[in-house]
């Protein structure tokens, strides 16, 4: 049997940045071709412009070179890291450029149509002024087009951007031939819009309509529009897909960036990435732990919410593991560094992300899907057109003009807005109400959620520990102010909930004095108050309600019981009801203990069999490929980096946007006040410009589809087609408006 000359993956692959894709088709020919090369495994993205090459004897050079051998550019890898990638800087300069042509067709455009279509407005000689304007549009702003149409013609394969290409050259190629050679340049001349092409060119002079020998039609408005609005809607897409690889760099921000090194007692401060495996570093009170290691001196609480999603911090003492970018609340430490680098728990959760983001299908536009044959018809029907007149009426300028037609009618304006435009709307309706819609893709999925994973701690919580309970109810004052004095001395973030508990209550302990005080880590605090020996330490027992508990020991006997709590947020249970109505089923998945977990979902109305407790990051992301493996489209609600890979995973990712930066950066929308009724919202509104999008590509397609007949039967000039067009693509901007209301 003939064996796989296909390497396995490696862990690190090599990924190059790829310019100048156009669609789905160019990502595919790259891929196919990158493939042809012996013991290369190839994957392109299009949506993240990303090429990933696993190869046991990568030679980078070699792969530029295919890639720039069709027609394509590609950037090589920046040593390894977590910083700004090739692709990211790539993009921005690729987004920069069609800025650019945009700006100037855009400048060009809008004058060349309003004086081609009003004759009230030409002026003597504005044919001219029209042309120099026209000039650097569809030469320069339109170049992208020309590139793209070129490349695709030297593999024998056509999209969208031939026929855009095709419009723009046959219609400035005519306008030139008219005005130099068929009369259309005479000063005094002015365009006449008829609903038929006329066999010889027409002019109004001094307010009268005149037949002339020559050719006077000149279709400058149609090819400055073409560009301007297909530029457009280029923009808008590739603005959104700009997003695609910003989870990284937030991950990378989470890190700490220096380290203080100890050695032989003397402090140094060096970057993160000059520590070795080995050393001992210093980890002061309120700073990041630098790398993952091991406690060698000291004894903290660390808060490893980011990480975990865990509302309370974790005790640690000598021998315990810590984990880089995680946060040492109350204690100095000395860790011995264990991992650094890609091999540490935040540089491996940046490669989940990114796992998971080249695992998301791009996002297909629908043009684009239909262009394989769409446009080759197009074409072809063009050419038969001109035959075809040409034999019947042996007039080869209306010959011309029916073809022209047929070019111009068919370019896919309309379809290039359809969805950008509906999406700017929408986002931006959204945004109103607080609500960042990163891009088409978030549409389709929220249509078909069914399933909603919520993280605990942050989303559906607080975040914060409060007191909420005092066992027994009657206990003395004198005995919870003893507690509070204690705890007072402690910086633990538990100890602070106590002491602001207890007095909201009205307890005062302000006036007794604490000695002898004593933090034992993982145990909990001790000291004398007023002649009384006072523990305060955690509950050894169990409580059914998922309370954290706290012993209050008196003279060696337990005198109170205080029950903490991460509260629900107050309209976290309407937002559960909501969904639920919306057909889409809640589910709490959550690093936090099971009975926490579980305490919260009775709270909430979600069924225990909804809930997952104690999951690690990448069980997060388990969970998501799970439930989308059973048949499931999963959306998932986050705030925390350990939510990070399954808000990519997910079919809709949605960060609060009171969480980190990483998690906002890997969801596909963000609620940017961090309030959860806006969860159901986001998906109401998002499902709304959907449907606007499917609206708006119907009367697209149908407009082609009722205009072409028109076209090759020549009942319509090519002005009048570019007006049609025009109003095309004005008709899908209102529909799209309608998200205003």
């Amino acid at each position: 049997m003939k064996q796989d000359s296909k390497p396995s993956v490696s862990d690190d692959p090599v990924v190059l940045a790829v310019t100048g894709m156009s669609c789905a088709a160019c990502a595919t020919r790259i891929e196919k071709k990158l493939n042809r090369i012996e013991g290369v495994a190839a994957t392109v993205n299009y949506a993240t412009s990303k090429a990933t090459v696993h190869s046991d004897h990568v030679d980078v050079d070699a792969l530029i070179s295919t890639i720039e051998d069709l027609g394509y550019g590609a950037i090589a890898p920046e040593p390894s890291g977590l910083g700004e990638s090739t692709t990211e800087i790539a993009n921005e300069v690729h987004l920069a450029d069609i800025r650019r042509r945009l700006v100037v067709a855009a400048a060009g455009a809008v004058p060349v149509m309003l004086v081609s279509m009003v004759s009230a407005w030409q002026f003597e000689g504005w044919q001219w002024v029209c042309l120099a304007l026209a000039l650097p549009v569809t030469c320069w702003s339109a170049l992208t087009f020309h590139r793209s149409a070129w490349r695709n013609a030297l593999h024998g394969t056509t999209t969208m951007d031939t026929l855009v290409s095709l419009g723009v050259i046959v219609a400035m190629v005519w306008s030139l031939w008219a005005l130099v050679l068929g009369g259309a340049g005479s000063i005094g001349m002015k365009m006449d819009m008829s609903l038929l092409p006329r066999s010889s060119g027409a002019s109004i002079h001094d307010g009268m309509v005149m037949s002339a020998e020559g050719h006077h039609e000149i279709y400058l408005e149609v090819a400055t529009t073409l560009v301007a609005f297909l530029l457009a809607g280029r923009y808008f897409e590739l603005v959104s897909r700009r997003r695609a690889g910003s989870a990284i760099r937030a991950l990378a921000t989470m890190g700490a960036r220096s380290a203080t090194l100890w050695r032989d007692g003397v402090e140094t401060t060096i970057p993160v990435g000059a520590l070795g495996v080995g050393e001992i570093f210093v980890v002061r009170p309120g700073e990041k732990i630098a790398t993952d290691g091991l406690v060698v001196e000291g004894a903290s609480a660390v808060d490893r919410s980011l990480l975990t999603g865990e509302s309370n911090p974790v005790d640690v003492a000598v021998g315990d593991d810590v984990t880089g970018g995680t946060l040492n609340t109350n204690g100095r430490l000395l860790v011995r560094a264990t991992r650094i680098g890609r091999d540490t728990v935040l540089a491996q959760m940046a490669r989940l992300v990114e796992r998971a983001q080249d695992a998301k299908a791009p996002v297909q536009r629908l043009a684009d899907r239909v262009s394989s044959v769409f446009v080759p018809t197009v074409i072809t029907l063009s050419i038969l057109t001109l035959a075809v007149w040409l034999v019947v009426t042996g007039d080869s300028e209306r010959s011309f003009q029916a073809a022209v037609s047929v070019l111009v009618i068919a370019c896919p304006c309309a379809l290039g807005l359809a969805t950008p435009v509906a999406l700017l709307v929408g986002t931006g309706r959204a945004a109103r109400e607080g609500i960042i819609i990163k891009g088409a893709h978030v549409l389709e999925a929220s249509r078909a959620v069914d399933v909603m994973v919520l993280d605990k701690t942050g989303t559906l919580t607080t975040g914060v520990m409060t007191l909420v309970s005092i066992d027994p109810p009657g206990v003395e004052s004198r005995i919870l102010a003893m507690a509070g004095a204690v705890e007072a001395r402690s910086e633990h973030p538990i100890a602070r909930a106590i002491v602001q508990g207890l007095r909201a209550r009205g307890v005062d302990d302000s006036s007794l004095a604490v000695e002898d005080f004593v933090n034992r880590p993982g145990v909990g605090v001790s000291a004398t108050v007023a002649g009384h020996t006072v523990i305060v330490r955690r509950s050894a027992s169990a409580v059914t309600s998922g309370d954290t508990v706290v012993e209050v020991v008196v003279d060696g006997a337990s005198a109170v019981r205080l029950a903490l709590r991460d509260e629900p947020k107050a309209e976290a249970k309407s937002v559960v009801a909501s969904l639920q109505r919306m057909g889409v089923r809640p589910m709490i998945v959550s690093g936090d203990a099971r009975g926490v977990v579980e305490n919260v979902a009775r709270q909430l109305g979600i069924d225990a069999a909804d809930t997952r407790a104690e999951v690690l990051p990448a069980d997060k992301l388990a969970v998501i490929e799970e439930l989308r493996a059973s048949g499931h489209h999963v959306g998932m609600v986050g705030d925390g980096v350990n939510d990070a890979p399954a808000l990519v995973a997910a079919d809709l990712g949605i960060a609060m946007g009171t969480g980190t930066d990483a998690a906002m950066e890997a969801g596909d929308l963000t609620i940017v006040s961090g309030d959860l009724r806006l969860v159901p919202t986001s998906l109401a509104l998002s499902r709304r410009t959907l449907r606007i999008i499917r609206a708006n590509l119907f009367w697209a397609f149908a407009y082609n589809i009722a205009a072409l007949p028109l076209a090759v039967l020549g009942l319509m000039n090519p002005v009048l087609a570019g007006l049609a067009m025009a109003l095309s693509s004005a008709f899908v901007v209102m529909n799209s408006l309608r998200l205003r209301r």
